[in-house]
């Protein structure tokens, strides 16, 4: 019996010695275990929730929202998959080398299939489309969020960014961020504050990609070789290695690789490590390289007919294809002049400033986008629903998304151009001296698809409804279409704007309707609007015409039929989510983390 013993140590001892020596890298991606694709649909079970906020910031169905949103995802994945299943290979040839035939379309189908893989984030429980669905243009598809907390819940709940979901359709249109010195402006970019720059891969939309899937408030991976790994694992490995090289994923993963990318980005088990997945340089390399093609397939997705489809009612005008109603026409005609619309949102053809000019010009270059692709600040109140004021304490994995708390400014493109918190660092120090002149701008989104919803809310975006609701502008502030003209049109009129914040309106007045508070960022205003001095039924014919913008007129909007949840009934457009309205607390003074970064803003933000 102890000879047996003696031999069945020794035995062990020789096993845990040839452990001792086993390299820490597993063996090369193609061949290993853990790159082997796999289809593991199910989430993992829910861990500690992160609830900091008080009670009425989340909504009461987010969980059950949530859950329909991940349901409606895996059904436009499946659809993704069969449409890559009947897809004839494309042949690799040419020099330089071309898929031939049906190369555009597997591209475009991989960044399809990429969109709704929940795979793509550590707890297998978002995927991108979370957050953008087509059947809102890709914008936020759960009305209670957009009702109450503004930015969307990411993979560790709840932690939550702070801004609204942007629209994916025509942001692939913008061009790379550039200081224009004659005009003294930015254009282009991508997000609200325009981070996604385009200075490496020459496409700002392509990079923009880049970010939700390693920010800590969404996709949440504490690093880019996460995705490269899940990416490896993934059903449709093949089809990526077929369009970006055979050799993709012949990366040596690090025997840990599955408990890092578990962890959500921020977790105090990473301290200061930037790049928690240790990897050799070559293998690094090859690991960026395929995020780049990441971001590329998705922007070939975002570019392509499923999802900026110029289908609208205009796009049929133009073809003569519709004719306009009254009201219709009436609001192209004050979106052109009057409203000052198109100053902003242009339409690439010629401007009527009366109403007795008749514009008979013609559309060069293709279809309009409507954005001059530049940023603005158009004076928003400070919301105090947005999520992201209330993180001020550390998550379950000892994370603190906002230290600073109500004493946080949103300055956008200024605070991007400082490199300040909150946002990425910029790539051109040449820029830090204009932040000054651009603070509060946030980017000059597309006017096309605003009014998009459900063909099942046949009244749109706009109360009583059947309606869809959605917010509008960074903070979620606006809650109707009928709210966004009246706020250009009345912002600084007097006996609607007031020195308070939102919830403090005076007795007598109604928020939204004859009471603006004062905005959060006072800097730079645009004051093109503001007193437009248009009538409610000249309002209302303006919304009538951003309504034609909507795609799906043409032909059938790509997956706009998959919204399982409930349209909303009642009230008015014009006070459209006053129920909604909370008090502002008393806000402490903007923190220097923000408003102390040099150059200094032109005037103190209180």
């Amino acid at each position: 019996m102890r000879q047996r013993r003696l031999i069945a140590l020794a035995a062990a001892c020789v096993v845990i010695a040839v452990a001792m020596f086993i390299p820490t890298h597993i063996v090369r991606g193609q061949n290993s275990a853990a790159s082997a694709p796999v289809n593991n649909r199910r989430p993992p079970a829910p861990g500690p929730i992160y609830n900091p906020y008080p009670p009425g910031i989340l909504p009461i169905d987010l969980d059950s929202e949530l859950a329909r949103v991940l349901a409606e995802v895996d059904l436009i994945e499946a659809r993704a998959i069969a449409r890559w299943q009947a897809l004839t290979p494309p042949t690799l040839g040419n020099q330089p080398p071309i898929l031939e035939n049906t190369g555009t379309e597997a591209i475009e189908i991989i960044g399809e299939l990429m969109n709704y893989d929940h795979n793509i984030s550590p707890k297998r429980n978002v995927a991108c489309a979370s957050c953008h669905m087509p059947y809102v243009a890709f914008s936020g598809p759960i009305p209670s969020v957009n009702l109450t907390m503004i930015a969307y819940p990411g993979t560790e709940h709840f932690r939550a960014g702070k801004r609204t979901a942007q629209r994916y359709s025509y942001a692939p249109f913008f061009p790379v961020l550039q200081y224009n010195q004659s005009e003294g402006l930015f254009f282009g970019g991508n997000f609200w504050d325009s981070r996604a720059t385009g200075y490496k891969l020459r496409n700002p939309d392509a990079e923009q990609s880049q970010g939700p899937p390693v920010d800590t408030q969404e996709m949440g991976f504490p690093d880019t070789a996460c995705i490269v790994f899940r990416l490896s694992q993934s059903a449709y490995r093949s089809l990526f290695e077929q369009i970006w090289g055979a050799d993709s994923f012949a990366i040596e993963w690090p025997f840990d690789v599955e408990r890092i990318c578990r962890t959500p980005g921020g977790a105090s088990v990473f301290g200061t490590d930037l790049m928690p997945v240790h990897l050799s340089t070559e293998d690094r390399t090859k690991s960026n390289n395929d995020y780049d093609h990441w971001a590329q397939s998705l922007d070939a997705y975002e570019q392509s007919q499923e999802v900026s489809a110029f289908s609208s009612k205009f796009d049929a005008w133009l073809e003569n294809k519709y004719t306009f109603t009254a009201d219709e026409a009436a609001g192209y005609a004050l979106f052109n002049g009057k409203g000052n619309c198109n100053s902003c949102h242009v339409d690439g053809r010629g401007t009527t400033l009366t109403s007795s000019q008749t514009d008979t010009s013609t559309q060069p270059g293709g279809q309009p986008i409507f954005s001059c692709f530049g940023s603005a600040n158009e004076g928003l109140p400070l919301n105090p629903r947005d999520a992201f004021f209330y993180q001020t304490t550390p998550d379950p994995f000892g994370f603190t998304a906002n230290p600073l708390g109500f004493g946080y400014r949103d300055l956008g493109l200024g605070t991007f151009l400082r490199s300040g918190f909150g946002t990425w660092a910029s790539p051109n120090a040449t820029w830090r001296q204009y932040a000054p002149t651009v603070d509060g701008q946030m980017q000059v989104s597309s006017a096309r698809n605003a009014a998009l919803a459900p063909p099942q809310c046949t009244g749109g975006t706009e109360a009583p409804g059947p309606y869809f609701q959605k917010e509008f502008f960074h903070n979620g502030y606006i809650k109707s279409l009928k709210q966004l003209v009246h706020f250009y049109n009345t912002r600084d009129e007097s006996g609607f704007a007031f020195d308070v914040t939102s919830g403090h309106c005076p007795a007598g007045k109604t928020e939204r309707v004859d009471c603006w508070p004062r905005p959060e960022v006072k800097n730079n205003i645009d004051m093109t609007t503001g007193k437009l001095g248009l009538t409610d039924t000249e309002e209302n014919q303006i919304v009538a015409f951003l309504q034609t913008l909507s795609d799906g007129y043409l032909r059938p909007y790509s997956n706009s039929d998959t919204f399982t949840g409930q349209c909303r009934t009642g009230g008015t457009a014009a006070t459209q989510g006053n129920d909604s309205l909370i008090p502002t607390p008393p806000l402490p003074p903007c923190a220097p983390e923000v408003c102390g970064l040099t150059p200094l803003p032109t005037m103190p933000i209180p």
